[in-house]
């Protein structure tokens, strides 16, 4: 008696148990092309385009993955799908990307998106532009409050291959885009407190200059302050 009270408790504790939700997805880890830096090791496919392989590492509960590639001068975009952990996108040569991998399951609607990183194809170029300067703070969208002295931050990080930036140029305004220039920080300074008012939208983006000549637009971001 006391084995089949045993045996249908057991059963009882099965048949009541839930499988596991399945886990969302983890964002990978990129390799290759290397951050801020110029890709040398294409195949060369004509005069103007090359093959790059794109490489990252495997992350976990993935079943695949998404690439995405980013002319940052045309802003056209190529993706690919695959299981691997690398793909070959033909792009043109010259020319800066950003990249990133986003990796999907479909037992879940979640999906992760890594960092993305820049990068130059090598091409005909003696001297490159910098990569646009990536808007840090505050996050595009978001709604903050200013500090006691009516002010609030604004942080930005940028990167060149030639290692030449000489400094920045800060478009800050209720317009958009904003085109009132309030200041050029040096090559080391890469934030600016502005004053702001409550409830009021602000738009702002960062012109990035080297020695060359060269310069690079952000994008406008956007942001209420409280």
């Amino acid at each position: 008696m006391r084995i089949i009270l045993v045996l249908l408790f057991g059963v009882l504790l099965i048949g009541c148990s839930k499988k596991s939700d399945p886990k969302p997805p983890v964002a990978a880890t990129l390799v290759f092309p290397n951050k801020d830096s110029e890709c040398t090791t294409g195949r060369d496919l004509s005069e103007t385009t090359s093959e790059i392989e794109f490489k990252w590492m495997a992350s976990d509960h993935t079943e695949s993955y998404e690439l995405r590639v980013t002319n940052l001068n045309t802003g056209i975009t190529q993706t690919m799908n695959t299981n691997a952990i690398s793909a070959k996108l033909p792009i043109a040569k010259g020319e800066p990307f950003s990249w990133l991998v986003r990796s999907k399951n479909t037992k879940v609607s979640d999906v992760a998106t890594s960092s993305t990183w820049h990068f130059y194809n090598a091409g005909y170029l003696t001297t490159h532009a910098p990569f646009p300067a990536q808007l840090v703070n505050p996050q595009n969208g978001a709604s903050l409050f200013k500090d006691i002295n009516n002010e609030v931050t604004l942080e930005w990080s940028a990167a060149d291959v030639d290692n030449d930036i000489i400094g920045f140029e800060l478009y800050f305004s209720t317009e958009n885009p904003p085109l009132d220039l309030i200041a050029f920080t040096t090559s080391t300074k890469r934030s600016q407190v502005v004053g702001v008012s409550s409830n009021t939208t602000y738009y702002w983006r960062v012109i990035t200059k080297d020695a060359e000549g060269n310069s690079s637009n952000s994008g406008v971001f956007t942001f209420k302050a409280l």
